[in-house]
């Protein structure tokens, strides 16, 4: 006889791998309904972070819920941190965004609350432009620059940016050049 795992553990299991987050479609890939979600939370065992998000409180509030929280808010399972977040996140720049900057798929529309916090992109972005941070799904950084340069950061700090990067290992000196030079000609 074999014994059906409870819900609550493979939710767990999925959520590790998401600083203790889980979306709700994610549970129904698992198996786990709304009622079964629903129940979970009224023992405590999930609390509810947003509209079709859920943590576990037993594990550990992290500095980085904010962000693996605005990815998964969106429930679009190719959002990413993106623009002036990924340039804060991967310190390459002095940039401090006040809210937090996520890129979707261009065919996707987000029309639900408690997005106050963020800015929606809207971008169709390839495998080689989404990197990893944190367990984050986040743009890598050249791709990061070329948003802001789009975007209208300030030319400052994507030249920081840009420096940066490359001091660090983030940019290959092609790819550096490149930006250097959409940066100097964005104003032309």
């Amino acid at each position: 006889m074999t014994v059906k795992p409870l819900a609550r553990d493979e939710l767990w299991k999925l959520a590790t791998a998401q600083h203790g987050f889980v979306t709700a479609p994610q549970a129904a890939d698992l198996g786990v309904g709304k009622h079964a979600l629903q129940m979970l939370v009224q023992r405590g065992t999930l609390t509810r972070a947003a509209f079709g998000v859920y943590r576990f409180p037993r594990y550990p509030v992290s500095q980085y819920d904010p962000y693996i929280l605005a990815v998964l808010w969106t429930r679009a399972p190719e959002a990413c941190l993106s623009h002036e977040t990924a340039l804060d996140v991967y310190a390459i720049s002095d940039i401090n965004p006040n809210r937090i900057h996520v890129t979707v798929a261009k065919s996707r529309r987000l029309r639900r609350s408690g997005g106050d916090d963020y800015v929606i992109h809207y971008e169709e972005l390839g495998p080689a432009q989404i990197g990893w941070w944190q367990e984050i799904p986040t743009v890598t950084p050249p791709t990061a620059i070329a948003q802001c340069i789009a975007y209208g950061t300030p030319t400052y700090l994507l030249r920081q940016a840009i420096e940066r990067g490359r001091a660090q290992g983030y940019l290959k000196r092609t790819e550096r050049d490149d930006l250097a030079r959409a940066l100097e000609t964005r104003h032309e």
